[in-house]
């Protein structure tokens, strides 16, 4: 099972038992979570943060909301067996994360 951790800044053990770290890869930056499906193809299991950061000219970097965005309207993948959980500590934006997610696999799943 192909795991995938999005944030800027924690690792692992942060947000999951130490024991799961192998479980995972790590991408920092919207870039390198886009990269990474088209190389891996999609994981069975994404946990997202929402703030990553600045981008290398010191402008707020596109967020984890962006990277849920690129995989529901960009992507062209079938989602319907993601799972994925938000753990951003940003609230707002963890709940549009975890709605569009959850609607758009919701709507794929009645087809």
């Amino acid at each position: 099972m192909k795991k995938l951790f999005l944030d800027d800044i924690r690792t692992i053990e942060m947000v999951y038992d130490k024991s799961m770290e192998s479980e995972f890869d790590i991408v920092r930056t919207y870039e390198d979570f886009v990269e990474y499906i088209k190389e891996n193809g999609l994981p069975n299991f994404i946990s997202f943060d929402n703030d990553l950061g600045l981008d290398k000219n010191g402008i707020v970097a596109l967020d984890g909301l962006a990277c849920a965005k690129w995989l529901v309207y960009e992507s062209k993948l079938d989602l319907r067996n993601l799972e994925f959980k938000v753990h951003s500590a940003n609230p707002v934006a963890s709940e549009q994360i975890r709605g569009l997610l959850t609607n758009y696999i919701n709507h794929l799943n009645k087809k």
